[in-house]
């Protein structure tokens, strides 16, 4: 039989290898891999390849192979290209050398018809991961990131994370990249390149302005990991841009403890307080406030002080909205990172009234595999505890699985102990009694734990819990001496511990409990819960009535039972002994001397140097209560050993407030908030509104406008109308614009509220009405419709000014006009590529337009050069001129008389000498022929010419068109909508 079931397990397994490469894994060193390598024959070369991986994965080092396997990169068929590429990637960091012959070969590739090579080509010149390979590899993911193919484009996005390791100075060129991407219609190209932002570009959050929208729409398509990181970065956009929502719970806690006193009050403030499930400011919200925002003083500090918050926007923002609408499916999501990432969301932005709907997909996660229930639980404590309210009627969502592991349990115990409510102690309460008999005696212990906590957070409940808390004492005690289980200890000193929580509450009301405590001591045997029973009776020994009866008795026992007891309850036996003679009363102050002078004596005399050193202090600090000398003795120094006793003894005791580390303070979703400190790479959300001043820089000069005062944020604000253009130069995000110290509050809320253009006449008088003022704009210009629409007046935009006036002189001249008011902001040029030092011996040559008005000539454009040597040695005779004959200008039909005589280039000075890692500054004055086709150029440098190419940017040089205003308006509606079309 036993034969049989053998035999049937080997044919089940042959049967399962059959059809796999399994059986190269056996031994792949059976047949001659380097005779396979050089068959003529792609199946000879595909089985070599694989008997090498397998190799490679038990570790055997086959290097010594890399020359015969580099060659057959060139091969035809797409699975030798795709095994070669595999081995290159392992072996390219140790033989660099031989790699790099490959280049060449994955250059070619790049081009190829199969979009697979295209992109196995890149993703394994990204992970060559050589310096000199580096540059390659920018131009290789610049060009695929234009690849027709969306897969293609994708592998470009993920090469930038490798990239940007082995370049760090070329940021700029990354963010393009990325930026370019963003712009995609793939939603797997956008996920990438999310991706792609965080590795490269995390806090370039002003790039996203222009495709914010379209990313929030995009979002629910993108695959599930890139999901969690795009929301992340849009909500770190939204912080950033507009703050925080004022209904929000986060804004709505800050502001409570802003509203707050001191941050005492607020620490000791009644649950009472909680209005609509939202606690008021807590010594852990402040905690958790400061792990959540960077840079963060919007509430109370640690010396009291509070400062303004007014970081703040509305629930009707129209990105805030947008992107709270395309997370709300997400939480429905099958990937339990994705529902995380989508609450944290809501959690964060969302107002308080609709927070409540995350409740419901978190809840569902916990059915789901025991790891992502774990990482749940750990964020839904988070919530609970800054809002009860909002996971209390699912308390029974929380109930304790018996597959449940330890770590899960107790997490749902911390939460049971938190959404507990009146209405549903009971049922937790007999959740409880269950727990307790547990096999898991931890388990067990950190059940009764978690009693206390219900007594203490609901005091109706406090009697209840110390009878039961009682009974298990004493059943513990009797098992404990009978037979002896492993964690039973621990559940005898966890109940205890319990009670002891209790009573500190009312000490006075629960006196019988002590007093019972205290007369089983004879029955526990255990070290660490007798030390407990003795703390407590010397802490409340003068409170009551029956407890100052049974001081006598109990002191003459604990002096009985001093010398079979271990040190941690000798040490308690002399504190107590202190406390009581400290307030014993007149009657049995001489009793009490003697025996605790005998404990003292006993003490001084063990064989454990912490009891006696206690004892020598307790001698030396309490002379005259445990000597026999008569009432007047006052010995020397005794009023400063009372002091000092009472202090030590008899001080209140302060209450310690948990440290951070008690608490889970980071932000939901992150993996700091799993391993409860800052995991790296964990970043903080920005600062609120952080990026406004920078954003409304780069925005409004664009727009031509002013924004009114009183607007809302609106479609112009995400820049997603504003960026639909497609041109070479996308002159919205040329600059970065102001920072936050660059201008003030007051000049930014002057530059909102003041219009951007002032139109006005000179010779409108103080008592001219607003129709005169309209009849004479509406006269001052005038022509025909026909005439402007003509190719040969567009063409006047660019090459001639017109022949004639298209203004036509009006009875009277106008004296209109145009005062465009100063912003006091600056824009930062633009810098683009002319000539790359790896085509020029060491010359870089970058370009910017200039917005300097030339008085040579109108249709001249000024452009700023930059000149760098980055070789070692000297560069002369640089200089720059153009390669297009005047003579061509005519044929191409661009050009007019008018702007014959104006060259194409106006000479520069010539640069003599250029030392290594100099710099030099040119200023080129150039005349484009066409506004779309780039100019041609030559650079000479040290005798050698070398060609490049200035692309022109339209907005530089493009020239207003008049137009009648009634010729305006019919033209206006003549235009057709979006979707309209004429039936030729």
């Amino acid at each position: 039989m036993f034969g049989l079931q053998a035999t049937g397990a080997a044919a089940s397994w042959v049967v399962g290898r059959m059809g796999t490469d399994a059986h190269l894994y056996d031994d792949p060193d059976d047949a001659s891999i380097p005779a396979l390598l050089d068959s003529r024959f792609d199946a000879d070369k595909v089985d070599a390849l694989k008997r090498l991986l397998a190799l490679i994965a038990q570790g055997v080092d086959v290097a010594n192979l890399f020359p015969q396997v580099v060659k057959n990169v060139a091969s035809q068929s797409l699975e030798v290209k795709k095994l070669v590429y595999l081995y290159l990637l392992h072996y390219a960091d140790k033989r660099q050398n031989e790699a790099l012959l490959s280049i060449n070969i994955f250059q070619k590739d790049l081009s190829d018809i199969n979009p697979l090579v295209r992109a196995w080509a890149l993703r394994t010149m990204a992970g060559i991961r050589l310096h000199v390979v580096a540059p390659l590899v920018l131009v290789a993911v610049k060009k695929c990131s234009r690849d027709p193919s969306a897969y293609v484009r994708k592998c470009a996005a993920y090469a930038l994370c490798k990239l940007y390791d082995l370049l760090p100075d070329q940021a700029m060129a990354l963010e393009e990249i990325v930026d370019t991407l963003f712009n995609d219609s793939s939603p797997g190209v956008v996920g990438a390149a999310a991706v792609a932002f965080k590795s490269v570009c995390p806090n370039c959050l002003a790039l996203l302005s222009k495709h914010f929208r379209r990313l929030c729409e995009t979002l629910p398509d993108i695959e599930e990991w890139a999901q969690i990181i795009l929301i992340e970065i849009l909500l770190r956009y939204v912080v950033a841009r507009h703050g925080l929502v004022k209904d929000s719970l986060l804004s709505t806690e800050i502001q409570g403890i802003i509203g707050s006193d001191s941050i005492t009050s607020m620490a000791t403030q009644p649950t009472d307080s909680i209005a609509n499930g939202v606690s008021a400011g807590t010594m852990s919200n402040i905690m958790l406030f400061r792990h959540y925002i960077e840079e963060y003083s919007g509430f109370a500090d640690k010396e009291g002080n509070s400062s303004r918050f007014s970081s703040v926007t509305t629930n009707s923002n129209d990105d805030v909205a947008i992107l709270l609408k395309c997370t709300s499916p997400l939480l429905w999501s099958r990937n339990s990172g994705v529902i995380l990432a989508a609450a944290s969301v809501h959690w964060i932005m969302a107002p308080v009234g609709d927070v409540k709907r995350v409740v419901g997909p978190i809840l569902f996660t916990l059915r789901s595999s025991p790891d992502a229930a774990y990482v749940m639980l750990g964020n839904v404590l988070v919530f609970a505890k800054t809002m009860p309210s909002l996971f209390a009627p699912f308390y029974e969502d929380f109930f304790i699985n018996a597959s449940d592991p330890y770590q899960t349990k107790a997490l749902k115990l911390e939460i049971l102990t938190t959404i507990a409510t009146e209405p549903s102690i009971p049922a937790i309460f007999e959740e409880f009694q269950d727990y307790i008999k547990d096999p898991d005696r931890k388990f067990a212990a950190d059940t009764i734990a978690a009693i206390a906590l219900c007594a203490q957070k609901l005091p109706s409940v406090a009697t209840t819990c110390l009878e039961g808390l009682l009974a298990l004492v004493f059943y513990e005690s009797s098992i404990s001496n009978s037979v002896h289980f492993d964690g039973e200890d621990a559940v005898l000193v966890q109940a205890i511990l319990s009670i002891k929580a209790i009573v500190k509450m009312d000490p006075v009301s629960h006196e019988k409990v002590i007093v019972r405590l205290v007369r089983s001591m004879d029955k526990i045997k255990e070290p660490a819960a007798r030390s407990l029973i003795i703390w407590m009776f010397g802490e409340y020994n003068f409170m009551g009535d029956l407890i100052p009866k049974i001081v006598p008795a109990v002191l003459k026992y604990l002096a009985w039972s001093f010398t079979a007891d271990v040190v941690e309850t000798k040490l308690q036996i002399l504190n107590a002994s202190a406390k009581v003679v400290m307030h014993c009363p007149e009657e049995h102050t001489e009793e009490l001397k003697r025996v605790i002078a005998y404990v003292i004596e006993l003490a001084t005399y063990d064989l454990n140097y912490d009891v006696r050193d206690r004892a020598r202090l307790l001698s030396r600090l309490l002379p005259c209560y445990t000597t026999h000398q008569r009432s007047s003795y006052q010995p020397q120094n005794g009023d400063i050993c009372k002091e000092l006793a009472d202090h030590i003894f008899d001080g209140k005791l302060q209450p310690t407030s948990p440290s951070a580390s008690n608490y889970r303070i980071y932000l939901p979703g992150s993996l700091s908030q799993v391993v409860l400190h800052a995991a790296p790479g964990y970043e903080l959300l920005p600062k609120p509104q952080s990026m406004e001043l920078s954003h409304n820089n780069i925005m409004e000069p664009t727009r031509g406008i002013a924004k009114p005062s009183g607007s809302n944020n609106s479609d112009a604000e995400s820049g997603y109308s504003t960026y639909e253009s497609s041109s070479v130069y996308d002159s919205e995000s040329e600059g970065d614009g102001l920072s936050d110290g660059d201008t003030n509050g007051s000049l930014h809320q002057d530059n909102r509220d003041t219009p951007l253009v002032h139109i006005y006449d000179a010779s409108i008088q103080e008592g001219q009405t607003r129709q005169n003022v309209d009849e004479n704009l509406a006269d001052l210009i005038s022509t025909d419709l026909s005439e402007l629409m003509s190719k040969s007046a567009l063409e006047s935009w660019l090459d001639e000014a017109p022949a004639e006036p298209l203004v036509q002189s009006s009875s009277q001249a106008s004296s209109a006009r145009v005062a465009f008011t100063n912003l006091s902001f600056e824009r930062k040029p633009k810098w683009h590529t002319l000539l790359d030092s790896s085509d020029s011996n060491g010359l870089s040559v970058l370009y910017a337009f200039s917005s300097e008005v030339l008085p040579r000539s109108h249709f001249l454009v000024c452009v700023d050069l930059y000149l760098e040597n980055v070789s070692a040695k000297h560069l002369t005779d640089i200089t720059i001129k153009s390669e297009e004959a005047s003579s061509s200008m005519d044929s191409t039909g661009q050009t007019s008389e008018g702007s014959m005589s104006v060259p194409t280039i106006v000479p520069v000075e010539e640069i003599h000498s250029l030392a290594p890692q100099q710099t030099a500054k040119m200023v080129l004055e150039v005349h484009f022929h066409h506004h779309l086709l780039p100019l041609k150029l030559s650079v000479l440098c040290n005798g050698k010419t070398h060609p490049a190419k200035l692309h022109p940017d339209i907005a530089y040089f493009v020239r207003p068109l008049p137009m009648d205003l009634n010729a305006f308006l019919c033209k206006e509606n003549q235009l057709r909508g979006m979707f309209e079309y004429a039936r030729r």
